[in-house]
């Protein structure tokens, strides 16, 4: 049991089950989407960003300077019913929506600076 005594103690941190959320509602975030939404550091963020990567509920990709971040549970796994019980908890607190209302706002300003960047000919990711 301390594989799943694992499971259940990554959701005990605020910040973990936040992440988690906001992961499972899109196909994947970069570092800087989860700082800016969260309102927390980038050593903060990859800390947890890591702690999940290692239980397995999430996986990395690099691309350039940037780490980019997804669900990755196999469907039926331990993590898969973890990911879909916290979903199921969580969709309909206000505070959940709230996170995905700020993610799709930055979402928006991350663009415009995209589009900024992009005239100029600067990097593909707005880290602000």
């Amino acid at each position: 049991m301390k594989a799943e005594a694992r499971l259940f103690k990554s959701l005990a941190d605020e910040t973990r089950l936040k992440i988690l959320w906001l992961l499972k509602g899109q196909q994947e975030l970069c570092v800087c989407d989860i700082m800016r939404v969260l309102g927390i550091t980038q050593s903060k963020a990859s800390r947890h960003l890591r702690y999940l990567y290692h239980l397995g509920l999430v996986s990395d990709r690099r691309e350039g300077l940037w780490m980019y971040y997804s669900v990755s549970a196999a469907p039926g796994s331990q993590g898969d019913k973890l990911l879909r019980a916290v979903e199921e908890i969580l969709a309909p607190l206000p505070e959940a929506r709230e996170l995905r209302q700020r993610l799709n706002h930055w979402f928006e300003e991350k663009n415009s600076l995209q589009d900024k960047a992009a005239a100029s000919g600067e990097a593909a990711c707005v880290c602000s």
